[in-house]
């Protein structure tokens, strides 16, 4: 089974590390999107596996768009510098990765252990 994957990120430079890293890993990234408002849109239009989703965003947090594609069924994964793996639990994410540990083995762990959304 092939794994899709919007990356959201307000980081040319993420969005294109995180691209690379796990289309290495035999995920395939179906959109990016580097605002809030861009990540509903191509979230919907894709309909991925999951969406990886920064928490700090420049028109809003991350936990408010998770909590938005939540309501679509849409499985959203946070990612930031910063531990929020709690506030992730609480606005309804699949699961929390640090940036620097991000890899795709661990993104597909997180998909497979997540409850049905």
């Amino acid at each position: 089974m092939t794994c899709t994957v919007v990356i959201v990120d307000d980081s040319t430079a993420f969005r294109l590390a995180a691209r690379r890293l796990l289309e290495a890993g035999g995920l395939v990234v179906v959109g990016e999107a580097a605002s809030g408002a861009q990540a509903l849109t191509v979230a919907v239009s894709q309909r991925p596996d999951v969406v990886l989703l920064d928490v700090q965003l420049p028109d809003t947090d991350g936990f408010t768009v998770c909590r938005e594609l939540r309501t679509s069924g849409i499985p959203v994964v946070l990612c930031s510098v910063r531990d929020h793996a709690g506030r992730a639990a609480a606005c309804g994410a699949w699961g929390f990765i640090a940036k620097e540990h991000l890899s795709a083995a661990r993104l597909v762990r997180l998909l497979r252990d997540a409850p049905d959304g």
